[in-house]
């Protein structure tokens, strides 16, 4: 497939608008492997390769192994999740695919016991960034592949 958009060179205020997203992300204070690891689950979701591919190396940057990240899309069968990971995995799903039913009281409900309203907050803003970025990325046909980790990621 031949890349479609490139936003940073027509429109670079939507790198710069995403990039915003993405720093508060990054220091909201919720752990980074968890967040990354909703942003590669909302990205098998949603199908986005260049995306994937991303958030895997960020997270084997982060020290993740492989049996995690492979496993990631039957974490509901997998002893290898905390409770707080399954309960953002819960809601990264249900928010991610709000359209088939909203987000329903009992997955808001069983997420509440593991997140703090702040961190809640925080979380459900990664995942609507996340989804957005594998939106823009699809729509673009980024070429998965080419991305390399930042240096910090290593040393997180």
């Amino acid at each position: 497939m031949r890349p479609r958009i490139n936003y940073g060179k027509v429109a670079p205020g939507v790198y710069d608008a995403m990039d915003a997203l993405d720093r508060y992300v990054q220091q909201c204070g919720v752990e980074k492997v968890l967040i990354t690891l909703v942003q590669l689950r909302a990205s098998q979701i949603n199908g986005c390769a260049y995306c994937l591919d991303m958030h895997w190396k960020d997270l084997r940057a982060l020290g993740e192994n492989e049996q995690r990240l492979y496993s990631l899309d039957a974490w509901r069968e997998c002893p290898y999740y905390s409770d707080r990971e399954r309960a953002a995995l819960e809601w990264t799903e249900a928010v991610t695919l709000v359209a088939d039913g909203q987000v329903r009281d009992q997955i808001y409900e069983a997420v509440r016991g593991h997140f703090s309203e702040k961190e809640l907050a925080d979380l459900t803003l990664a995942i609507a960034a996340i989804n957005a970025w594998n939106r823009l990325s699809i729509a673009a046909r980024l070429t998965p592949g080419t991305y390399q980790p930042a240096q910090s990621n290593v040393t997180a």
